[in-house]
């Protein structure tokens, strides 16, 4: 049992989920509320980011299932959080600026989901993927305007922003920084008669980039494709990277676990009992027959595998995983009564219970676990009423 489960609901897990499963739900959850994608819940990024950051580290999960976000926070854990936005490049591969280092600064990474069927995972694919994306403007070469046109913002001096001081009391004064009104934080004006009528003196223009995803055999859910220099275009930076994210459909029949492919086959009684023949339809559209021996009998939830038929290995297609049939055998609703001195003949015989004298004898009908819950509730709130009828407490008989 946990303490409580803040952070799981803020990723949508439960308490006993993996840490496969609180990474995607991460992964799904970030793209989502990225600032850059919604601007209107930086709050609701955060949050995700503080989850993630607790319960994808094993010795801060079990302090918070002990004791909480009070034991978390109290210092138990480490106390500070990561930037929520450091976790977000640190879990996809890389980000914004590089500090300390040589050469131009590199822009901001841009982050796409791709959704891709278990087929397309299995066989490989290629899609194409269009994307809208800055492109520095060819008409004003990147400065918004004729040359000489881009002035300083007089206002903030350059940096974009600007302090303002209140009084609050004697002695008390409080500095708050905002955004420059003047230039609207970008630390220049550009008069508007030079101003570039391409794009308008924002220095680059929209432009639509088609992509090739090239899906490897064998590639996972979560894997990264990375497309070096191709993101959004910005004066005196280098291009960051986009980077597509590919996100595995849940399939009809199968189930990927790691190398392997699970799926579960239904049997018919006799099948179970006799032995059969199936067939099963491979993702890459290979008949494949399986069978038992005769005289082999099959259990429900009964596991067995083909060999060399489950997911091809990445970057090594031809080594693959296993294939894992779970069996479910299916019951006849009822039988006829003449065919039963039959199938007793045939079947193990049954074990004769020693009945006591004075025994009761029942008929067994069909519960509805519905119907069982219903009455359970309805009886609690009946209860609740005979105890407010009392004052609130319960009357008990007195004893002697």
């Amino acid at each position: 049992m946990v303490k409580e489960t803040g952070y799981y609901d803020i990723l949508g897990v439960k308490p006993t989920a993996q840490p496969d499963e609180i990474k995607k739900a991460y992964r799904k959850l970030a793209l989502k509320y990225h600032p850059d994608k919604n601007p209107d819940e930086p709050e609701k990024f955060k949050l995700i980011s503080q989850a993630y950051e607790v319960l994808s580290d094993p010795k801060k999960r079990d302090i918070y299932d002990e004791g909480g976000e009070e034991a978390i926070k109290g210092g138990g854990s480490g106390g500070d959080f990561h930037n929520p936005f450091d976790i977000f490049d640190m879990f996809f591969g890389g980000g914004g600026g590089r500090r300390g280092q040589r050469g131009p600064s590199k822009g901001k990474n841009v982050v796409h989901q791709l959704q891709v069927s278990l087929e397309d995972l299995y066989n490989g694919a290629t899609r194409k993927l269009a994307l809208s994306k800055n492109v520095i403007c060819d008409k004003c070469e990147g400065r918004g305007g004729k040359e000489g046109a881009v002035q300083k913002c007089t206002n903030c001096k350059g940096t974009g922003m600007q302090i303002k001081i209140h009084q609050l009391g004697p002695g008390m004064v409080q500095q708050i920084q905002t955004v420059c009104n003047e230039c609207s934080g970008k630390g220049e004006n550009i008069n508007p008669k030079h101003r570039c009528k391409t794009c308008l003196g924002k220095k680059v223009n929209r432009e639509r980039k088609i992509l090739e995803v090239h899906i490897d055999k064998g590639m996972k859910d979560g894997e990264n494709i990375r497309f070096a220099g191709e993101g959004d275009q910005e004066p005196g930076l280098e291009p960051g990277d986009i980077i597509i994210v590919l996100d595995e459909k849940p399939h009809d029949v199968f189930q990927r676990r790691g190398q392997d492919l699970v799926m579960t086959m239904e049997l018919e009684l006799v099948e179970a009992l006799c032995g059969f023949h199936r067939t099963i339809t491979t993702l890459d559209k290979r008949t494949l027959v399986i069978s038992t021996i005769p005289g082999e009998v099959v259990k429900t939830s009964d596991l067995k595998c083909v060999m060399n038929e489950g997911m091809p290995m990445y970057k090594n297609p031809f080594e693959k995983g296993r294939l894992i049939i779970k069996f479910e055998v299916k019951f006849p609703k009822n039988m006829k009564i003449e065919k039963i001195p039959e199938l007793e003949k045939i079947l193990p015989p049954r074990k004769e219970p020693i009945i006591p004298d004075g025994a009761e004898e029942h008929d067994l009908t069909e519960f509805n676990p519905e119907e069982y819950e219903h009455q359970r509730r309805r009886e609690a709130y009946e209860d609740d009423d005979d105890d407010d009828m009392h004052g609130g407490q319960r009357v008990q008989c007195a004893s002697h």
